[in-house]
């Protein structure tokens, strides 16, 4: 009979482990050396180390600010609105409305369909001139809405394509939450004659607060990573005013071969996703120690 302190383990463990570190980090440290790399594939240029030169390039090209106000403005504005939905309709089904079932795995649909399968259908809807909710609005007596064809539509409608199929995900995470939620506290809430608001107030959402602040981290890391939607529905546009940073990246990346700038990009991404993540956790640190 093996026990737990077999060394034959090790034999099983230890090569698995070597595999995933190497797939892992390999790309990881290619990609951080060619950030520090002037390299070009088409023309093809030879590798030459230029230090922090793309970084000092991308902080001072105004298009890498306003990808980054464009991603940041879609991401918080997306997420706060699937969070306050999805709460919302997670405190309805967990009140037992009628034909509850039904609505638990309606909502779930738009979750389970692929973004970009989403983005097909909604840039068909929202087409300027033959999208059906333009004839829509026709047939009723009503100019045609440049849905993707002017900055604060396009940002609108990507917004909105967004919400539809992300807040399914916070519904079924905060339902979740609410349904470990011990009915003690709240049968005592009901002696003490507390309305319905108050308890909401003073219990479901303190209690609520550790998973609430993980459902919105998540969510916020995800959204700041969109690129098929924007891809398939905008392409960026109208000119770039909804061009995200990874779509950024993709077009330096992919269409002009720009490694060594791609590869910077990617690394400056990721330190304004940690120092967002960072300050998010700070701000609500107090809070949840709080309603530990």
């Amino acid at each position: 009979m093996t026990t737990r302190n077999d060394p034959i383990k090790h034999f099983f463990i230890w090569p698995a482990l070597i595999i995933v570190l190497v797939i892992s980090i390999f790309p990881l440290v290619y990609s951080l050396t060619t950030s520090f790399m002037s390299m070009r594939l088409v023309p093809p240029v030879p590798a030459r180390f230029v230090g922090f030169g793309n970084y000092a390039d991308l902080l001072q090209n105004p298009r890498f600010w306003h990808v980054a106000g464009t991603t940041t403005l879609i991401a918080f504005i997306s997420v706060g609105l699937q969070y306050a939905i999805g709460l919302s309709v997670a405190l309805a089904l967990n009140s037992r409305v009628p034909g509850e079932g039904i609505f638990r795995v309606s909502f779930l649909l738009p979750m389970l369909v692929a973004p970009v399968a989403v983005a097909l259908i909604a840039r068909q809807v929202l087409n300027p001139t033959m999208g059906p909710l333009n004839e829509l609005m026709s047939a009723l007596g009503f100019p045609n809405l440049p849905f993707l064809t002017q900055t604060s539509w396009a940002l609108g409608s990507i917004i909105a394509v967004e919400v539809w199929q992300w807040t399914p995900f916070v519904i079924l995470m905060m339902l979740a939450g609410l349904q470990t939620l011990p009915d003690d506290v709240y049968e005592a809430a009901a002696l003490e004659n507390a309305t319905p608001w108050q308890q909401f107030r003073d219990i479901t959402f303190p209690m609520l607060l550790p998973i609430s602040v993980a459902v919105v981290f998540i969510r916020l890391i995800e959204s700041y990573k969109i690129i098929d939607t924007v891809f398939v529905m905008t392409g960026g546009g109208p000119g770039i005013s909804t061009e995200t940073l990874t779509l950024f990246a993709y077009q330096e990346g992919f269409k002009k071969f720009n490694l060594g700038y791609t590869s910077a990009l990617s690394f400056l991404f990721l330190i304004v996703i940690t120092v967002i993540g960072l300050v998010y956790l700070a701000i609500l640190k107090p809070y949840l120690e709080k309603h530990k």
